[in-house]
């Protein structure tokens, strides 16, 4: 009696707690309620499934509980259990399976007016590339990636001198209108999700896949890697801003072109031990982290990081110098710099290491054009 009432409590409970979610999908922002109805679709099918086998193992529990006088009887088969059983489950698995496919058709099947973005997964960053005034994008391959070329550009292929590059985790799309996103890995499986959106895709080395959707809400929301992509794949996040047109035309014009980047790199001076520092950052993730264009993300931006005073969560302030970075690389949660979680982990590199990578930091922040 007892695991009745026991069976009776689990099967209530998970109705209830599937009637009143509290792990609801918040507000889509997208056009792909479909994917919500499919969701919901599936919770019914396998939730009347659930109950009727569970109300099935309560009356067995009960009915064939033991008792000295009860004597089994002996059938190995029954014909027409079996039937309604093939038919039934039939009914569920095509009730679940079709929605889904008929969704996925229109998934993958992009509109022509859309406007491309490609996104380049790696360990454990995120960055995007856009065509430019020609609406192509140029060719690449990894073969071609490398310290100053980190989206594998073909240097022969003049599509892609106005693509534009965005080497922040931090994405903007412009609102109402459809966006194909092509995905690209240059090393490990990585899955590009933005849950307020339902939209999701594997980023398979040496292919590209894609999929499309329509942005229908103004807002910042959260980009995830869903594929455990290594030991800093907690970390590889993002932000996906739904902006204006007019915002997003704006943003997109504060990032450089594949013919700028060129240009800046040329003149840049040589300095081969932050070219190292460069190889460490993007190494350990942590580019995952931290951006160089004054976006944020989990951690505070690299942006004119080398001289400036940062305020700490416990009231006090730092310096950024050598000593202070050090520190919070081999002990990051010494001093955190406020506004942040404590989120960090200590990383414990070479000193030659430790030494390029601090050169990079400030080779590339310090706001003195002579650094």
């Amino acid at each position: 009696m007892l695991m009745v009432i026991v069976l009776i409590v689990i099967v209530v409970g998970s109705v209830a707690l599937g009637i009143w979610n509290p792990w609801a999908f918040p507000e889509i922002a997208s056009n792909w309620g479909g994917i919500d109805l499919t969701v919901n679709i599936t919770f019914v099918v396998t939730g009347i499934v659930f109950v009727l086998v569970s109300l099935f193992l309560i009356y067995c529990v009960w009915k064939f509980r033991y008792r000295e006088d009860n004597r089994a009887d002996y059938e190995p088969e029954n014909e027409r259990l079996e039937f309604w059983l093939t038919m039934v489950t039939t009914v569920g698995v095509v009730a679940m399976l079709a929605p889904g496919l008929l969704v996925w058709e229109d998934y993958v099947n992009v509109p022509d007016d859309a406007r491309e973005v490609e996104v380049v997964a790696s360990q454990w960053r995120w960055a995007y590339r856009f065509p430019g005034a020609d609406g192509k994008l140029g060719t690449v391959h990894a073969r071609n990636m490398s310290f100053d070329n980190p989206f594998g550009m073909n240097d022969n292929d003049p599509n892609g001198e106005d693509d534009v590059l965005v080497q922040s985790p931090h994405l903007y799309v412009p609102l109402n209108q459809p966006i194909k996103v092509l995905l690209r890995s240059t090393d490990v499986l990585h899955d590009f999700m933005v849950p307020d959106i339902r939209a999701k895709m594997d980023s398979v080395p040496g292919m590209i896949t894609y999929f499309w959707f329509e942005p229908t809400k103004l807002g910042e929301y959260e980009v995830l890697c869903a594929e455990l992509c290594g030991n800093g794949h907690y970390n590889m996040r993002g932000k996906m801003t739904i902006a204006t047109p007019e915002d997003f035309d704006r943003w997109l014009d504060s990032h450089p072109t594949w013919a700028e980047l060129k240009s800046g790199v040329a003149n840049r001076p040589s300095n081969p031990v932050a070219d190292r520092g460069r190889e460490v950052a993007e190494t350990n993730g942590c580019f995952a982290c931290h951006t160089l264009d004054g976006s944020q993300t989990v951690g505070p931006t690299w942006q004119n990081l080398w001289g400036s005073t940062r305020s700490m969560s416990d009231g006090s302030s730092v310096v950024v110098d050598e000593a202070y970075l050090e520190e919070s690389i081999r002990e990051p949660n010494a001093k955190v710099v406020e506004g942040f979680p404590a989120a960090m982990i200590p990383y414990a590199l070479s000193a030659e290491d430790m030494a390029a990578l601090i050169e990079y930091i400030r080779f590339e922040t310090s706001p003195q054009d002579d650094a």
